[in-house]
């Protein structure tokens, strides 16, 4: 067991070692480290397991604290943490976290080629709302700090979740001690507030994680990625007041969709003070979703079922390659 000191606590979290822990399969990687699935033998259930990058010999203590402050942060909306991984894959080291099935929401826009049904994006940008309020009203407050579709998972119904909350601290500070670039910069990039691109002295805070869900609406309802330029042109180009582009949303398509619009664009307000709180997006978002809660069950149904399509069309292409591949063997011999 691994105790954890909070301010006015201890905790201990469960220590997972390689005796526990099957059928390993990468599942994806990115700036923070490597994303494993694996089976857990004493559980019976899938987990996720994500290996921290580290480069200055102080990934023990860094974890720890990650842990400490995620297993903080046990809600609902956010992912669960069920202890820390020890073992001899990867680095060694990393958090053991419930496995979400159907991916991210970065995933799902890329699989559909644009929003979800209306309930179910707006269903999303309530549970994001309410998942960022509660890591705001913790005592300290815990920042995310790179809100962006990838960071925000799904599970079999489609319930959004955040993810990697506070760890982008721990990889800045790696990176900065290794002199490494992160490499999803350029994807982090297009959610990052002005001021943090304005000045070297910028000092993170809750308007900061604001000006990130602004965009990250934006991406839900467009189904696309913000802006169509490198980093560097990004990085230039929101100081000075750019922004997603809102001609590709028509705002009668649907019910309340001007009304999130005008919340995108309040969180992404160029002052950090004039940008709402997430308990005012908490209201607002509760507000639209409640205009379409009726036709989430059917919303749900249909993503689900075109995901399974999806699947076996898959397969069956896989199987199509695979005999064409082996007619050209036969051939070949």
């Amino acid at each position: 067991m691994e105790t954890l000191m909070g301010d006015n606590y201890c905790m201990r979290l469960k220590v997972f070692g390689d005796e526990c822990l099957r059928c390993w399969k990468n599942i994806g990687s990115g700036g923070f480290g490597d994303v494993y699935r694996a089976k857990h033998t004493a559980l019976g259930m899938d987990v996720a397991i994500k290996l921290l990058h580290y480069k200055d010999g102080r990934s023990a203590s860094s974890i720890e604290k990650e842990a400490l402050l995620m297993f903080q942060g046990g809600n609902p909306n956010m992912i669960r943490i069920l202890g820390l991984y020890e073992g001899r894959v990867g680095e060694g080291r990393g958090l053991v976290m419930e496995f979400m099935p159907k991916g991210s929401v970065a995933d799902l826009l890329q699989t559909l080629a644009g929003p979800p049904p209306w309930p179910l994006t707006f269903r999303m940008a309530h549970q994001i709302s309410l998942g960022m309020n509660f890591l705001h009203h913790l005592t300290p407050p815990l920042l995310h700090l790179d809100l962006k579709p990838s960071n925000v998972l799904l599970d079999d119904s489609l319930r959004a979740k955040l993810t990697d909350f506070g760890l982008s601290r721990v990889a800045r500070s790696v990176s900065r001690c290794s002199g490494q670039k992160d490499e999803d910069e350029g994807g982090t990039l297009s959610y990052m507030p002005p001021e943090a691109l304005q000045s070297v002295h910028y000092k993170a805070n809750k308007a900061s994680d604001v000006y990130s869900y602004g965009v990250l609406l934006w991406s839900m309802v467009t189904g696309r990625e913000p802006y169509n330029a490198g980093s560097s042109l990004v990085r230039f180009r929101i100081p000075q007041g750019d922004r997603p582009d809102l001609t590709w949303i028509d705002r009668c398509q649907t019910e309340g969709l001007d009304d999130m619009v005008k919340l995108m664009t309040e969180c992404w307000h160029q002052d950090p003070d004039r940008r709402p709180s997430f308990l005012c997006c908490v209201n607002e978002t509760e507000k639209i979703f409640s205009m379409h809660k009726h036709g989430l069950n059917e919303a749900v149904y249909d993503v689900l079922k075109l995901l399974v399509q999806l699947i076996f069309c898959c397969i069956h292409h896989f199987r199509q390659m695979m005999e064409l591949k082996l007619v050209a063997n036969g051939v070949n011999a």
